[in-house]
């Protein structure tokens, strides 16, 4: 792991030889943040290129103001969602349309992954 000078924003190395930023608020803060990188592991002598920059995942949370029933939340969107609280404490709702994943909680935050468009279904929480 390794900070880029702005709290929270951290970049990981995986073996395929892509480079994962997480933390940024912003599309231009993770392409600033994987630009630097690049640049640093450049001066360290290996050949980093900054190509092909996508974002893949955004995740955000809204707090809905009221206590969920997650056993009912399940039980009657079951073919949407899944429960076991024993593996995982939340529901995991997939929507169809938009297509995103909804991590849902009992204390009342929601979490929702998986969507590449962020300023289209942010907004729609």
């Amino acid at each position: 792991m390794q900070a880029m000078g702005v709290t929270g924003l951290t970049t990981h190395n995986i073996k395929s030889h892509l480079q994962v930023c997480t933390g940024a608020k912003s599309e231009q803060q993770s392409k600033l943040a994987a630009r630097k990188y690049a640049r640093i592991i450049q001066k360290l002598g290996y050949p980093a290129k900054f190509k092909d920059f996508k974002i893949q995942n955004i995740v955000g949370s809204c707090d809905v103001k009221f206590p969920i029933r997650l056993e009912g939340l399940a039980y009657s969107h079951g073919a949407f969602s899944s429960y076991e609280p024993e593996l995982f404490p939340g529901v995991i709702y997939r929507m169809k349309q938009p297509k995103i994943v909804l991590l849902i909680f009992c204390f009342r935050q929601d979490c929702f992954d998986r969507s590449k468009n962020m300023f289209q279904e942010v907004t729609r929480c």
